[in-house]
């Protein structure tokens, strides 16, 4: 059945919700627009007329849909070549989603969508569904056919897996772009000491080359460890301008709600490091280099004003 201008509108007024939701249920901006233009194309095929609860209706198609996509995506993570980390969506991006409240916010956390991995897929879901878009447990219970016991149990199991992780600290831009600048100052000074002051003693350093970008496969562990290879990441050398295509620049920014620093070439995106902030310091380094994953970065870089550079000599 042919859809009407008015189906149309229906669907493109929900198209954000249900970006965001995909998004975080995925992990990955790309994923999340097939599986939005793949709930469009059911919601063409539905006889829509008879569909009482449209907003109802198309969430449910989503998420069996990126249900489905986290099962098989569980498979192609285990060959993935290295670490496994999420599509980073800088500040402003309508993919983010609601921002409204702390569980909003966390929910989208880069450092939150890295624990999530650990759900399993109706955990991430019911976890997703409650607690960035405050779903009731009734329609969560429809949506996921399980009933609504099951899905309060899911969800205390899902919060205490992703509270096992560190406590994030609320960052507003300010103080975001304070705390970038003050890495960036101890990473570019040629000594290790002021960093490690900036770390907390379990400190973690991760990156995401997908196979094409040189990123250590094992983590750094602790704050002697990730210092000394910040210290030597943040060296100028003729190696990594040719690795990266030229001569890169580094700006203070936010990624996922959190600082972060976005490394440009040429109008390019080609690493985002995403700083996970605690009380104690900073705990995690998160880097996202992949260029696979660096593309919808680079189309908001182009759209956005991002004020003057912190580095340039890199």
């Amino acid at each position: 059945m042919a859809l009407t201008m008015n189906d149309v509108d229906r669907f493109e007024a929900s198209r954000p919700r249900l970006e965001a939701i995909a998004y975080r249920l995925l992990g990955s901006a790309s994923e999340a627009e097939d599986a939005v233009q793949e709930t469009f194309l059911r919601w063409q095929a539905a006889d829509v007329d008879r569909i009482e609860v449209p907003e109802a209706w198309l969430t449910k198609a989503l998420t069996n849909l990126c249900l489905n996509q986290l099962t098989s995506a569980r498979a192609r993570r285990e060959t993935y070549v290295g670490q496994w980390l999420p599509e980073p969506l800088l500040a402003g991006d309508s993919m983010l989603g609601p921002a409204d409240t702390a569980e909003q916010r966390e929910s989208v956390s880069y450092a939150v969508l890295t624990l999530m991995e650990r759900l399993s897929p109706n955990e991430r879901a019911v976890y997703v569904l409650r607690e960035a878009f405050d779903y009731p447990h009734r329609e969560i219970a429809e949506i996921l056919d399980i009933t609504e016991a099951a899905s309060q149990q899911i969800l205390h199991r899902a919060k205490k897996h992703v509270a096992d992780g560190k406590a994030r600290t609320e960052i507003d831009e300010v103080a975001a772009r304070r705390i970038v600048e003050e890495f960036l100052a101890a990473a570019t000074s040629g000594r290790t000491e002021p960093l490690v002051r900036l770390l907390t003693e379990d400190a973690i350093s991760i990156g995401d080359g997908g196979g094409k970008v040189p990123a250590r496969a094992k983590a750094f562990e602790g704050a002697l460890a990730v210092a000394k290879f910040m210290r030597g990441l943040f060296k100028p050398s003729e190696a990594k301008r040719a690795l990266v295509g030229g001569s890169p620049v580094v700006y203070a920014t936010t990624a996922n709600g959190a600082p972060a620093l976005v490394v440009v070439v040429d109008g390019r995106v080609v690493g985002v490091m995403c700083l996970e902030v605690t009380a104690e310091g900073i705990a995690a380094f998160r880097n996202q280099v992949n260029p696979d994953k660096l593309e919808r970065a680079t189309e908001r870089w182009a759209a956005a004003d991002h004020g003057e550079p912190l580095l340039t000599a890199f």
